[in-house]
């Protein structure tokens, strides 16, 4: 059976590891982002840099979905996209290629959609490839991310 919140969402209360995979329950795991995390901009560029440089990518989407969760209409692309961009970043961490280009894919298409600061960012997705090194990855997005 799924975990769910007081109010029936479906909330995953398992631990996990660096690279966000889903431990049993009861295993020591990474620190997590809370569900009810809602920063503003510069929290989230703050703690989605900070996660990023301790090459926890998949804690930088979660706080990267917490803005997208709370921003105004005109921004949830944007937010959405760079969260995508982070769990591709966590796919090449776990080895799947093909799925960190899908995700690089469409989360560089709503960062350049963006405009501005972000279109470096889009860019920058757009030319990871599936053999990127992850380290390497990881640093070329943070490079990019606004402060």
């Amino acid at each position: 059976m799924r975990d769910r919140d007081p109010e029936g969402r479906p909330r995953s209360a398992r631990p996990r590891d660096a690279y966000g995979r889903p431990l049993p329950h009861g295993e020591p795991g990474m620190p997590r982002v809370p569900d009810d995390y809602a920063p503003t901009t510069e929290q989230a560029l703050a703690d989605g840099r900070r996660f990023l440089s301790e090459g926890l990518p998949f804690n930088a989407h979660e706080v990267f979905e917490g803005r997208w969760k709370c921003a105004p209409e005109e921004e949830r692309e944007l937010w959405q996209g760079l969260a995508q961009i982070c769990v591709g970043l966590t796919h090449l961490q776990r080895g799947n290629g093909r799925g960190a280009v899908t995700l690089f894919s469409r989360g560089a298409a709503k960062a350049q959609a963006y405009g501005g600061a972000y279109d470096a960012v889009g860019k920058a997705a757009s030319n990871l490839n599936s053999d990127s090194d992850p380290h390497q990855a990881i640093a070329v997005i943070l490079d990019k991310l606004p402060r």
